[in-house]
């Protein structure tokens, strides 16, 4: 359990500092959060890009004198080089930079040179909500739109085998729909009934699943009382699995917008872990993603 970022940063600093790969990291922002991340521990970088940007914002910032440039005025092609660069071991970690999304993934994607490893790539989200005594963590509100019982699996076992590597050894998962009733009008209740039988033949990564859960019943342990149901995770739930896009996405902007969480993330799946923040983030909200990505970071490889 992380209280908040701060304890994250911490955990991340007792391990090894490892290296970024930033693709096209001619931005302001993102070169900040290196700075950040540098003057830390965590990680330090190597900036692919326009050298001819990239530099005087180096040199401004204050970045290491050894930061590694590698010279790709292309945005696709710069792309290509940093995810190279992280396949070949060269960095542990990818971080999106002043790259179009979709070239970005398709670069991530790319049969030679890129980072899939036959898994279903997935969205991780990790939000710190004033007045709550832990970080807790939505998947996939950021990746894949409408992911059907299979993809499901595939998504939770990701968000699971992540947070196990971030040190939370047995989370605690709602599966959220409208309501707890299964019934074929509404698919989610299913997915999530069948996601719990899966669970009971031990299909998935040391955790706890229980749904079909209705939002409060997962966060109100007096909800539940007053709904009639037993549960052994209400108010305490470590990870939310959101039903499609749609749900991840409103439920995590009202977070951020209305309740004032901060909010850091990370696509999972792949062979390491990719940074893939939005362009809205301050330079200390891609720390925290950062921070996420060397604990997410598999050691054993």
């Amino acid at each position: 359990m992380f209280r908040n970022f701060e304890e994250v940063i911490e955990k991340a600093k007792g391990r090894k500092r490892l290296i970024i790969s930033v693709a096209v990291a001619q931005d302001w922002d993102i070169l900040e959060s290196v700075k950040l991340a540098e003057d830390k521990g965590l990680a330090k970088a190597i900036l692919v890009g326009n050298r001819l940007e990239i530099l005087p914002m180096v040199e401004e910032l204050g970045l290491s004198r050894d930061s590694v440039i590698v010279d790709e005025p292309d945005m696709y092609s710069a792309a290509l080089r940093a995810v190279a660069m992280v396949r070949n071991g060269e960095a542990q970690i990818l971080m999106k930079g002043m790259v179009n999304s979709s070239d970005f993934l398709k670069a991530v994607l790319d049969e030679e040179a890129g980072l899939r490893r036959g898994r279903l790539l997935s969205h991780l989200a990790a939000f710190e909500i004033p007045g709550q005594e832990k970080i807790i963590f939505h998947t996939d509100g950021g990746m894949n739109i409408a992911p059907d019982l299979e993809q499901k699996k595939e998504i939770l076992v990701n968000a699971v085998l992540t947070l196990n590597k971030m040190g939370i050894e047995k989370p605690k998962v709602a599966l959220l729909t409208a309501n707890e009733k299964v019934t074929s009008k509404m698919p989610a209740t299913v997915d999530a009934q069948s996601l719990v039988q899966m669970w009971e033949k031990g299909l998935f990564p040391p955790c706890v699943v229980e749904g079909p859960m209705a939002l409060d019943v997962a966060v109100s342990p007096e909800a539940a009382h007053h709904k009639g149901i037993n549960s052994k995770i209400s108010g305490q739930v470590d990870l939310f699995l959101l039903p499609n896009i749609e749900a991840g996405n409103i439920c995590g902007k009202t977070l951020v917008y209305y309740a004032r969480a901060k909010m850091a993330g990370l696509i999972i799946g792949a062979a390491n872990p990719i940074i893939m923040a939005s362009r809205a983030d301050s330079a200390h909200g891609k720390l925290n993603s950062i921070a996420l990505a060397c604990l997410a970071y598999n050691r054993e490889k």
